[in-house]
């Protein structure tokens, strides 16, 4: 690229992302201007789009499968059982509402994708937001915020996190002792800020009716069915990568879809077409977009010229490294989906840790794992800036957009900087916790 072609492309997608913060027009349409006006002046060629699709296509499938699998559940009145225990588990009380939001949301995101979990509990959060009498919008935020923050639990919670781990070799086992920790910091750093951001909800309190047995299930085979449905693409989640044919998460979520669709049909609930207009296709071409407009932005070459500055700036220095990626990673992750981000920023790691002659020049290759381990903070920083860095804007995780569609959904249209509200303050203080995590790492290792 010329530099004024770089210019271009650094100004075309700068002003996609402050047409979206300002709410000047609708963020899908925002991002399909961006990618239309590249492709015009020639910035992003069919070659380039072929290959953003190449790394949107994984995420994109999850949240397909989730959505879809979601949408089968919601005929089963399962979510209506549920959300009235729930319900009643809060006692009324507003404060008990949010922690027991945290509390159900948590462990789920540790196995499955934030962004299906966010799909497959919002009706339930909604149900009882509006029981309680209180705005829906703030609770649905901080599932989204919850659902990121969990994904750090396991190596398999969040795509971004996952991307890392993977790339690097590193296994489950070996996760759960570095990291998880300082998931599970990232979750419980959200409860002390609760009543702040959220005093009315926190402040709530409202009688309930008496609690009276739910209706009977009408078509229990269909139930027992979706139900199977959704077990398998569990049970997929966490082991499919273990068998022979090694089943991952993306694929995992289109068998999900699959067999939820295959039940839609033959129990003759509705028909399949009512379910697949229900997708939230609005989401999915957004993030789509999006991934086009981070393609063009690594196409500059600017992360690869980075890697030879970050080793001009601070030679060997790997702790210095490691804060700087997680801070940098993490605002970058705020403003764009963390997905993308992570995928040009490994090239940029790898390629200065080869220049600092850390690791021979083949770590550049995938399937290099014998990385040392003074390296292992240097990734572990990334994955805390790419995951809790994503909690910041509605744009910065998948999780946060498909939040923000429900919400509309639902007649509540979220602004940019009304997620922000709550997201900046989280986000800040959950950075700042894994700063101080990879430091602890960096210091106990010596």
């Amino acid at each position: 690229m010329t530099d004024l072609q770089i210019y271009l492309t650094i100004a075309i997608f700068g002003g996609v992302i402050l047409v979206i913060a300002l709410d000047v027009i609708d963020m899908a349409v925002a991002a399909l201007l961006g990618v239309s006006l590249l492709l015009a002046l020639g910035l992003l060629t069919t070659d380039d789009v072929v290959e953003a699709a190449k790394t949107a296509g994984g995420p994109l499938a999850l949240l397909f499968g989730g959505m879809v699998v979601a949408r089968v559940l919601a005929k089963t009145g399962v979510f209506e059982r549920v959300g009235d225990r729930f319900l009643h588990a809060t006692g009324g009380s507003g404060r008990r509402f949010l922690l027991l939001l945290v509390a159900m949301v948590a462990p789920v995101c540790a196995f499955l994708p934030n962004a299906t979990t966010v799909i497959l509990v919002a009706p339930i959060i909604i149900a009882v937001a509006r029981a309680l009498k209180v705005d829906f919008v703030g609770p649905m935020i901080l599932t989204a915020i919850v659902s990121n923050s969990a994904g750090m639990l396991t190596l398999v919670g969040d795509p971004a996190t996952f991307l890392v781990g993977s790339s690097v070799g590193m296994s489950f086992g070996q996760y759960l002792r570095q990291v998880s920790l300082g998931g599970l910091l990232a979750v419980l750093a959200v409860v002390p800020m609760l009543p702040l951001l959220m005093p009315q909800i926190w402040q709530k309190q409202t009688a309930l009716p008496p609690q009276t047995p739910p209706p009977a299930i009408q078509r229990k085979g269909f139930v027992v069915l979706a139900l199977g449905a959704l077990a398998v693409m569990v049970v997929l989640f966490l082991f499919g990568e273990l068998l022979p044919t090694q089943i991952v998460p993306p694929a995992v979520a289109i068998i999900g879809a699959s067999l939820a669709l295959l039940v839609i049909y033959g129990v003759h609930v509705e028909p399949v077409d009512n379910v697949l207009r229900d997708v939230d296709w609005k989401t999915l071409v957004f993030l789509g977009a999006i991934f086009c407009l981070v393609q063009a932005f690594t196409k500059t070459g600017l992360l690869q010229g980075l890697s030879l500055q970050l080793y001009a700036w601070f030679g060997a220095q790997f702790t210095q490294v490691a804060l700087l990626l997680l801070a940098g990673i993490g605002v970058l992750s705020s403003l764009l989906a963390n997905i993308p981000v992570v995928a040009a920023s490994l090239i940029m790691t790898k390629g200065y840790l080869v220049a600092a002659e850390a690791v021979p020049e083949l770590a550049m290759a995938g399937g290099f794992t014998d990385w040392p381990a003074a390296t292992v903070p240097v990734f572990i920083a990334m994955m805390f800036g790419a995951t809790l860095g994503g909690n910041a804007t509605l744009i910065g995780a998948s999780a946060n957009i498909v939040s923000v569609g429900i919400c509309a959904a639902q007649g509540e249209r979220v602004t940019f900087g009304r997620f922000m509200r709550y997201g900046v303050p989280i986000t800040v203080v959950q950075l700042a916790l894994g700063a101080a995590y990879v430091l602890a790492m960096v210091t106990l290792s010596r």
